[in-house]
This record gives C-alpha cells, sequence and structure tokens, in this order.
C-alpha cells in the first residue's frame, strides 16, 4: 500500500478537514436543529427582488380581511332588525353584505394570483440556484453527496416550498389576520364572553408550540429517507442494463423497497404527531366556543345581550377558532417547509474545497506548455493511498507525451488535476508557467478539449452532443468535425440525420459510435491542449485508424496528452511516460523503452505483442 498524503509532519490532506465537518454536520448539528428557530428566513434573498408584488399581495390579503370582519357585523343589524320588524333597514344589511361579499371574491381572486405568481417565481429561481450551484461543484462534493440526493433537493423540496409560499403562507398570514381581527372585535362585542375565551387561548398554543418542534424534525427526517430511495433509484435505473445483466433486479428492488418503507414510516410518524395536534386542537377549540355559547345565552335569557350582539360574537369566536385551527395545520406545513429549506441553504452554502481565487491571474496566451512539478495527491475518499507521488513532468507547447502503465498507476489523476477537478496536496500543476489554481477555471478549461474513456453523450440530437464542444458553431462546421472524426457516414445513416435523438446516455449508440461523437466534440472545441483517455479503446480497427488519422491531424500544432495501450498511438508519441504505483518509473520513446526492459517492455509483451516482435 502506497503512502497516504498526511507525510511524515502529519499534515492534513487539504480535503480532511472539508470530510470531517460534514460528518460533524451529520451528527451534532443535526440534533440542534429540531430546537433552534425556524430557517424559513433563508428564503428571503430569493423573496426580496419581488418586494412590491408581495406589498401587494399582503394588501389584498390585508383587505379581505378586513371585510371578512365586517361581515359579522351586518349579520348582527339583519337578526336584531329582523326581531324589530324594521324591514327597510333590514333589506339595506342584506344589500350591504351581498356588496361586501363581491369585494371579498374580488380580493381573494387578486391575492391569490399575486401569491401563486411569486410561489411559482422564487421556487423558479431557487431551482436555478441549486443547479448553478451543484454543477459547478467539484467532485470532490460529489464523493459525499449522491447525485439523487441533488435532484431530490431540485424536485420533492422545491415543490414543497412552492406549496408553502403559494399556499400556506398567504392562508397563515390571513389566519393571523382574522385571528388578531376577530380577538379585537370580539373584545368590543362583549369584554366579558372575551375574557372566558382568552382562558383557553394558552391550552391551545401549548400543544401547537410543543408538537410544533416534533413534526419540523420529522418532516426533515421525511425529506432526507425520500432523498435516499431517490438517489438509490436513480443510480440504478442509470445502471439498470447492469443490474438486469447481473440479474440483481430482486436485490435492487429489495433495497429500493427497504428505503421506500423507511420513507414511508418516517411519513406516517409525522402524520400520526400532526393528527394528534389537529385533534387536541380542534377539541379545546370547539369546546371553548360550546362554553361561550352557552354564557352567551344565559345573558340572553337575561336580557343583558341582544341576539344579534350573541350572533355577533359567535361569529367572531368561530372566525377565531377556524384560524387558530387551521394555524395548527399550516404550522405542521412550514415545519416540512423548514426542513426543505434547511437543505437547499446547505447546498447552497456548501463550500467547495476547489474553488476560483478571489483575484484570478490573467489568463497568460495560449501555447500549449504544460507542467507538473513534484505534485503528489491523494483522493478525498482514499486519504491513506497515494494516487500520485513526487511527479514532475515537464510538456513543451505543440508535443505529443503519452501515458501508459497499469491501472491505478495514476494516468487518470494528472488529468484530473490538470482540469483542476482536485489540487495536489503538494506541489503546482501549471499552464503555461501558471499555476492553474490561480487561474479563472472557466477560463482555464476553455484551452483543453477532452475525450474521456466512456464517452458522455447527452439526450439530445447527435449533431447537438457534437456541438456541445463549442456552442456557437455552425452546422457545417459541426459535420466538419464528425468528417474529421469518421462520424459523418454513420451519423447520415441514421434515421434523421444529424438530428437524430440519441436517446439518455447514447443508449441508441453502439460503444464505437458513442466515442467518435466524442471525439468530434473534441475536435470541434480546437483548444490548444487535446487531452485523450483511451480515445480509441471502443473503436473497431477500420474506424480506429480513420479517427486516429484524424487525431493525428488535430495533434498537429497543439500540445497532446494520450493515455492509450494502443500501439498506433504510442510509437508516434513524441516520449511515452510509464507510470507504476502513482510515480513516473520511466520516459522516452517507444524504442528505447522496449531496448531499456522494465515496465514498459513487459507491457509491451502483453498487449503489443505483433510489434514488440518487429521492434526487437
Amino acid at each position: 500500500m502506497r503512502a497516504g498524503c498526511g507525510g511524515p509532519t502529519g499534515l492534513l490532506h487539504p480535503y480532511t478537514k472539508f470530510t470531517e465537518s460534514v460528518q460533524m454536520a451529520d451528527t451534532t448539528e443535526d440534533r440542534a436543529r429540531a430546537t433552534r428557530l425556524s430557517p424559513i428566513r433563508g428564503l428571503a434573498p430569493f423573496l426580496a427582488p419581488y418586494k412590491y408584488w408581495i406589498i401587494g399581495a399582503g394588501l389584498a390579503l390585508t383587505f379581505t380581511a378586513a371585510l371578512t370582519l365586517i361581515l359579522p357585523l351586518a349579520g348582527r343589524r339583519v337578526i336584531d332588525n329582523f326581531l324589530g320588524e324594521d324591514l327597510g333597514a333590514m333589506d339595506a344589511y342584506f344589500g350591504a353584505a351581498l356588496g361586501i361579499a363581491a369585494l371579498l371574491a374580488i380580493g381573494t381572486a387578486i391575492r391569490y394570483m399575486l401569491v401563486t405568481i411569486i410561489g411559482e417565481r422564487v421556487v423558479a429561481d431557487i431551482r436555478k440556484a441549486v443547479y448553478d450551484r451543484a454543477i459547478a461543484m467539484s467532485p470532490v462534493y460529489y464523493e459525499r453527496l449522491m447525485t439523487g440526493e441533488v435532484l431530490s433537493r431540485l424536485t420533492t423540496d422545491t415543490t414543497l416550498i412552492l406549496s408553502v409560499i403559494s399556499s400556506s403562507v398567504s392562508v397563515a398570514l390571513r389566519n393571523v389576520l382574522t385571528l388578531l381581527g376577530g380577538l379585537v372585535m370580539m373584545l368590543y362585542t362583549s369584554p366579558k364572553l372575551t375574557v372566558a375565551v382568552l382562558v383557553l387561548v394558552p391550552l391551545v398554543i401549548l400543544p401547537i408550540v410543543l408538537l410544533g418542534r416534533r413534526l419540523r424534525g420529522l418532516g426533515r427526517e421525511n425529506q432526507d429517507r425520500i432523498a435516499d430511495s431517490s438517489a438509490q433509484a436513480s443510480e440504478t435505473l442509470m445502471a439498470a442494463q447492469t443490474v438486469q445483466a447481473y440479474t440483481h433486479e430482486a436485490v435492487s428492488r429489495t433495497v429500493f423497497g427497504a428505503l421506500t418503507d423507511a420513507a414511508f414510516a418516517s411519513a406516517e410518524r409525522r402524520i400520526k404527531v400532526r393528527a394528534l395536534m389537529t385533534a387536541i386542537v380542534i377539541f379545546l377549540v370547539f369546546a371553548g366556543v360550546v362554553g361561550v355559547l352557552w354564557l352567551g345565552a344565559r345573558d340572553v335569557r337575561a336580557e343583558t345581550m341582544s341576539p344579534g350582539t350573541l350572533f355577533q360574537f359567535l361569529i367572531y369566536a368561530i372566525l377565531v377558532a377556524g384560524a387558530v385551527g387551521a394555524l395548527s395545520e399550516i404550522w405542521g406545513e412550514l415545519m416540512r417547509a423548514a426542513g426543505a429549506t434547511e437543505r437547499l441553504v446547505e447546498l447552497l452554502e456548501a463550500q467547495d474545497p476547489v474553488r476560483d481565487p478571489q483575484q484570478p491571474a490573467a489568463l497568460p496566451a495560449p501555447r500549449g506548455a504544460v507542467a507538473f512539478h513534484d505534485v503528489s495527491f491523494c483522493y478525498p475518499a482514499r486519504p491513506s493511498i497515494s494516487a500520485l507521488d513526487g511527479v514532475t513532468l515537464d510538456i513543451a507547447p505543440g508535443e505529443t507525451v503519452a501515458i501508459v502503465g497499469p491501472s491505478g498507476a495514476g494516468k487518470t489523476t494528472l488529468f484530473q488535476l490538470l482540469l483542476r477537478f482536485y489540487d495536489p496536496a503538494t506541489g503546482t500543476v501549471s499552464l503555461d508557467g501558471t499555476d492553474v489554481a490561480t487561474l479563472d477555471r472557466t477560463q482555464m478549461r476553455s484551452r483543453f478539449a477532452l475525450v474521456p474513456q466512456e464517452p458522455v453523450i447527452f439526450a439530445d440530437s447527435a449533431r447537438e452532443n457534437i456541438r456541445f464542444g463549442r456552442p456557437d458553431a455552425t452546422d457545417l462546421e459541426v459535420e466538419k468535425a464528425a468528417r474529421a472524426a469518421a462520424a459523418h457516414d454513420f451519423l447520415t445513416a441514421l434515421p434523421d440525420g444529424y438530428d437524430t435523438y440519441v436517446g439518455e446516455r447514447g443508449v441508441m449508440l453502439s460503444g464505437g459510435q458513442k466515442q467518435r461523437i466524442a471525439i468530434a466534440r473534441a475536435i470541434l472545441r480546437d483548444a490548444p491542449v487535446l487531452l485523450l483517455d483511451e480515445a480509441t479503446s471502443a473503436l473497431d480497427a477500420e474506424s480506429e485508424r480513420a479517427v486516429q488519422q484524424a487525431v493525428d491531424e488535430l495533434a498537429e500544432g497543439r500540445t497532446t496528452l494520450v493515455i492509450a495501450h494502443r500501439l498506433a498511438t504510442v510509437k508516434k508519441a513524441d516520449r511515452i511516460v510509464v507510470m507504476e504505483g502513482g510515480r513516473i518509473a520511466a520516459i522516452g520513446t517507444h524504442d528505447a523503452l522496449v531496448a531499456q526492459g522494465g515496465l514498459y517492455a513487459r507491457l509491451a509483451r502483453l498487449q503489443f505483442t505483433g510489434s514488440f516482435d518487429d521492434a526487437v
């Protein structure tokens, strides 16, 4: 086992603190969350741009709440005048009630429209912000967070927040206004009965507060369990062919079923707590209404209160009781939204250990010089094993360098560090004489064109997959790149030619066809440095010859780093770097390395037997 990146001084790997902080966040911080103030305030930056819309919605909300509180006054007048046989006044009050109802309908419609639009807009902004953040995170972040988890936050959590913003918050505010206004009007109508009602308020609020805390913790737990099942489903569905090839369907079903059942069990616990809270609150509220009605009925019989006044007070009491009951329901939704918001804010505030400097250095003139100076590196998931150990390598502009060695030797890791997906533990990686850690990553990466060993094909047309290399390329340039990559013939033979939809991850294409599209993409990018990671491994002999010709032409005048085992690529390289155990074992031409013996000669015997015989 190779030594890790800690070294004799005991210095931590640059990502160790990041990993440890994540682990601590998953334990101690989670326990604290259940008792601290709601994190819904994290939505404030997303709500701020729409403050005038929010003010408009607030005015409409206040207007409708006020109208709701006016209606009982009309009811009192109708009852008292009906009993007093003042029919003219009674007709006027009925007409006024009808007019209030019309204004209430209009105000409610305006409030609904504004609040719903705000909710949709804010959630759209949140989704964009989360995606913008997630798509830029380095691979270090995804070593501890599965993509399915991010997708869950983009969909399930934001949908919950949409429900809260566009419905629950509006209903909560309306009920708060109704509650406060109703209490004021109750006090105006009958101070005696109001005092009796207020005695019950602490009894109602207490279960809301106590059970609300429990609901918030259960809401976050439920969202986490849903995310776990989404992550597992995403992973297995994206590898459905492998799952089926290894007859792993039953195991996958069992795992997904267990995760889904865990999510259901969590939801069931949340539902039971919420149901208990609702039952307690509703019983206490309506028991209070019955008690107040009993007291009021006695006052009417004693003629110390008119029937209309009792009716008015009763309507206000029902409005207040309904508001309290609704708030107890909404409280549970707000607690769930608090958990969802917290998860989203965590992602938005997550610090990527690989990030751009505050003041990036100016991008040097494009020459294509690449250098590794005493570079050591461990992957965060394997901090005790060095992927690279003291690697020093200078590559001149326009030079073609092949990198060979057994699996795990560190070949692909060189590309990972060069593209700055990771930072080295020690040493520097340079592009045109400038440390890549001092450059803006987007600008720096524009100098590279990568063809990975496993080509990435998007669920789009073949044309757009190639154009991914340079989005502003014309159709003619796309087709020229495809011809150079020996892809034109098979693309024109597809049902819709270049515009044929190739399916998710290119499932409609063979491995060789996907590889040629990836090569065409790199050709179209036309970058100063070309990175080829087993770029021709999936091609048949005829296609490989055509593509190799294109790659040779593409390599003219630009720096090319090739990870390859194919003899044609290795023999034509200006230099061959042999790697073993994260170190450079030898550097030289094909003939020189074969003559030296050692690791390269052994690899040649195993992988290039025919040509090895020619060489010796």
